[in-house]
């Protein structure tokens, strides 16, 4: 069984058990349990329910593993040619670990 959900923006295939990098989620705290409930599409053994605009009733509860996780380094590199122009920038972008513990439909 599994479900579509939206989390801050963002959907996401949750599944119990599973690892979901979602982004920050400003006052989670470790051990926490978190629910989502705009579920956009559930399947329970085959049987797909679509929401309209979400599926009634269905929500998924996850626990909270690290609240600020940081990711992989992107640099940004700006140059104009013949001009001397460069400029470079890095950003991280912050996440939160969250491990899902059902999904109720």
């Amino acid at each position: 069984m599994y479900a579509i959900v939206e989390i801050q923006g963002q959907q996401f295939k949750a599944e119990a058990g599973k690892k979901l990098f979602v982004h920050h989620i400003q006052h989670a705290e470790a051990g926490a349990t978190v629910e989502f409930e705009k579920v956009l599409l559930v399947d329970k053994d085959g049987n797909v329910t679509v929401g309209l605009p979400t599926v009634e009733g269905a929500k998924v509860i996850c626990e909270v593993v690290s609240p600020l996780v940081k990711g992989d380094k992107v640099l940004v590199f700006h140059k104009k040619r013949r001009k001397g122009y460069r400029k470079l920038n890095g950003h991280r972008q912050q996440f939160t670990e969250l491990t899902i513990k059902e999904v109720v439909a």
